[in-house]
């Protein structure tokens, strides 16, 4: 997609606060796993030992963080295609299940799986997504450098930033502001957020950025492939960072609450989540309350769940609204 056919336009409000998790938290999250380590969100799906590294390095993991360093010709060697914005053809030596590991003369660099062309990151089940990244070892890919640290000893580099022109992403990296609205082709989805490809530069809408509502995953919101409108957050020019956000589109609906809601009405609602300290009610798209244990109905009861379930229908009652602290309490108490 040409970039400079991207419909661009300027917004005269304060740009608007970064995403609890920012860009690199994302990103990163799938770097970490060839750069220094499981993220926590791996510990905790308790990845076996394989999905670690992948044949070479399995066998010797520490020639491996002593190649990682890479000596001094070849970091200025990648310092000079990076900063002359050139693409390089690297050989795929191993494989994590963030992504792949490249060869670049004494220094290893890390490709993710959501730069990779054509590459379905989310997969059925950890067992397909190593099989396919397996595929990948021993091949040569074209790739442009996308962040290079060398005190962290960190170079990332991407096949999908290599399709585009040289330039192009300098161009479009300096002209994107916060506040501005432009159209972008969905590239990936992953569990922490959706890639926007924006005409050679792309950005990450945060998974808390998709809607004002929950979203238990990206997948409910948006497609692969789809052309979405999107709202520039935060621009990184340097590190080529650019945060993007969908549901600042759209009004945020509890700054408006107080105005369309009042105590003692009575609404309906979705019971979204069912906890040991009550429920909560979807009112409207990006509203809910939560209906406290006390307030869920008259008498003794073991649970929550032994009042309501998750996809009721209830006819709720609003206690209190806090639209600055975005509360609104609900009752099922007569």
């Amino acid at each position: 997609m040409d970039h400079m056919a991207s419909e661009v336009r300027r917004y005269d409000v304060p740009p608007s606060p970064p995403p609890d998790e920012g860009y690199w938290a994302a990103l990163l999250e799938e770097a970490e796993l060839a750069m220094g380590g499981l993220p926590q969100q791996a510990k905790d799906d308790a990845l076996a030992e394989d999905e670690m590294f992948s044949p070479p390095y399995s066998d010797d993991l520490d020639a491996y963080e002593a190649r990682s360093f890479g000596t001094l010709a070849d970091w200025e060697q990648v310092e000079q295609v990076n900063h002359s914005d050139t693409t390089v053809n690297l050989k795929v030596v191993g494989y994590n299940r963030g992504g792949l590991l490249v060869e670049w003369g004494t220094l290893h660099g890390f490709v993710p799986a959501s730069q990779l062309v054509g590459f379905p990151i989310e997969h059925d089940n950890p067992a397909n997504r190593r099989e396919a990244l397996s595929e990948y070892v021993g091949k040569m890919l074209h790739l442009r450098v996308i962040e290079l640290d060398r005190v962290q000893s960190r170079l990332i580099l991407s096949e999908r930033a290599a399709e585009v022109p040289p330039g192009t992403r300098d161009d479009l990296l300096s002209t994107l502001k916060p506040g501005d609205r432009l159209s972008g082709t969905v590239t990936n989805l992953c569990h922490f957020g959706v890639f926007v490809d924006l005409g050679g530069v792309e950005g990450l809408i945060h998974i808390s950025e998709l809607s004002w509502g929950r979203v238990r995953h990206p997948s409910d919101v948006l497609q692969r492939g789809r052309e979405v409108q999107v709202y520039v957050l935060e621009v990184a020019p340097d590190e080529g960072r650019v945060a993007l956000s969908l549901k600042r589109l759209q009004p945020d609906p509890w700054k408006t609450v107080e105005e369309r809601y009042q105590i003692g009405q009575t609404i309906e609602g979705e019971v979204t989540h069912v906890v040991d300290f009550g429920a909560f009610v979807c009112v409207e798209a990006g509203l809910e309350g939560l209906i406290h244990i006390s307030e869920l109905a008259e008498g003794h009861f073991l649970h929550p769940y032994n009042v309501v379930k998750e996809g009721d229908t209830v006819q709720a009652r609003i206690l209190h609204i806090d639209g600055k602290a975005r509360r609104l309490g609900l009752s099922l108490r007569r």
